[in-house]
C-alpha cells in the first residue's frame, strides 16, 4: 500500500489524504479488495471492479463483513497493546461436499487462516511512530529478510537460517501470548 500511496495517493483506487508518510495511520479503516490467483500474487483490484466480478450487492456485503471484523478485531488488540494496521479475509460460497452441506449454499462465509502474523500486520502500540518502518510480530521480519537474499518470490525461496526460523517464532509466540492473554504452551 504505501508503494502504491507513493506513486498514486491511492490504494485499490481509493484516494487517500495528502502528507500521509510510512505508516500513517489513516482516517478510517478502508477496504482494499485482491483476486486470489491460482498461482503468483494476488492481485489488488477496485471496487468497482470486484463489484463486476461478484455483484455490487456481495462486493458491499464483503466490505461491511471486512470492515466490522476488523474493527472490532483491531480494538480487541489495542487493548492488549497490538496495533493490527492492516489484515485480510478471504470470504467463499459453501459448497456440499458429497451432496452434505451445513449451512445453504448460497451463504457467504468467512474462510482459511483469520488475524494471524500471517496474514495481518501487529506493531507493539508503544513502539508506533509514523514515518518509519515499524517494529512487529508478524511475518515483516521474515519478508525483510527474504528482500537481502536475491530470491525472485516466484521460485521456492532459499532455505532459512535457524536464526530467522527462531526470531520469527518468538514474534508469532509473543502475540500469541498478547492477544490471548495466556502463556504459549508450544
Amino acid at each position: 500500500g504505501w508503494k502504491e500511496y507513493q506513486a498514486s495517493r491511492s490504494v485499490c483506487g481509493i484516494e487517500l489524504p495528502a502528507g500521509l508518510t510510512q505508516c500513517s495511520k489513516l482516517p478510517e479503516p478502508i477496504f482494499t479488495p485482491a483476486t486470489k490467483e491460482e498461482s503468483g500474487h494476488d492481485q489488488n483490484i477496485s471496487f468497482s471492479r470486484m463489484s463486476e466480478l461478484v455483484t455490487a450487492e456481495i462486493a458491499a456485503e464483503l466490505q461491511r463483513r471486512s470492515i466490522d471484523i476488523y474493527n472490532r478485531a483491531a480494538q480487541h488488540a489495542l487493548g492488549r497493546g497490538i496495533m493490527i494496521a492492516d489484515t485480510k479475509f478471504e470470504f467463499g460460497f459453501v459448497e456440499p461436499a458429497f451432496g452434505i452441506s451445513l449451512v445453504p449454499e448460497s451463504e457467504l462465509i468467512l474462510i482459511d487462516e483469520v488475524l494471524t502474523p500471517d496474514s495481518s500486520r501487529f506493531w507493539p502500540a508503544d513502539h508506533y511512530q509514523p514515518g518509519r518502518a515499524q517494529p512487529s510480530y508478524d511475518k515483516q521480519f521474515l519478508r525483510e529478510y527474504l528482500e537481502t537474499t536475491g530470491w525472485d518470490k516466484n521460485s521456492p525461496p532459499p532455505p532459512l537460517p535457524d536464526e530467522v526460523v527462531s526470531r520469527t517464532s518468538a514474534k508469532y509466540i509473543e502475540a500469541y501470548e498478547r492477544l490471548i492473554g495466556r502463556t504459549w504452551a508450544g
